[in-house]
Formats: structure tokens, C-alpha cells, sequence
């Protein structure tokens, strides 16, 4: 029985999208937890990748234009996510996110 390229594709996207999930859920730092999703959306994006190129039809950058918009997003989250970072931090010197439950000024 042979393995797919495909199927390897699959199988390390989902290693890393396990990876970015335990990451996000176990970590009590901020920015481990975005790091944890930003895995997730790459894994997403491998998905992406690996669907357009070993699929039937591979109609031209298809994959690629979808992954683009996923990296835009990604990029959009960071930005917002380091910067709701930098804004506790400024208030309460820390960046648990067990200590973040109020955003009063």
C-alpha cells in the first residue's frame, strides 16, 4: 500500500494544526496563543495548497489566490492581536491571559 503525496500533505497539515490547537488551548501567554493559531492557519493554507495542486483540476492558481487571502487575514490578526497585547500590557505590566478579563482603561 502506497502513500499519496497528497495524503502526506494532509497528514503534516494535520500534524500541525494538532500542534497549533494544543498550543493555543494549553498556554496561558498571549503570544504563544497566537502563535498556536497562526500554526492553524497555516495549516489551513497547506490544505489549500496541497487540494489545488494533487487535485483533478488544476485550474490556474486557484489554490494560491486563496491562500493569498489567508495570508492577508493572518497578517490583519497578528496586528490586531499584537496590539490588544501591547495595550494590557501597558495597563496591567503583564500578558496572562488569565489577568485579562476586564478592558476598562
Amino acid at each position: 500500500m502506497s502513500i499519496s503525496p497528497l495524503q502526506l500533505c494532509l497528514l503534516f497539515s494535520s500534524a500541525l494544526f494538532c500542534i497549533g490547537l494544543i498550543g493555543a488551548l494549553s498556554r496561558s501567554n498571549t503570544i504563544l496563543v497566537l502563535l498556536g493559531v497562526e500554526l492553524m492557519l497555516n495549516a489551513a493554507n497547506l490544505n489549500f495548497i496541497a487540494f489545488w495542486r494533487y487535485g483533478p483540476a488544476t485550474s490556474p492558481a486557484t489554490g494560491v489566490i486563496f491562500v493569498i487571502f489567508s495570508i492577508a487575514v493572518a497578517a490583519a490578526e497578528a496586528a490586531v492581536g499584537l496590539a490588544l497585547v501591547i495595550a494590557i500590557y501597558r495597563h496591567q505590566k503583564n500578558i496572562r491571559l488569565q489577568e485579562a478579563d476586564r478592558l476598562k482603561g
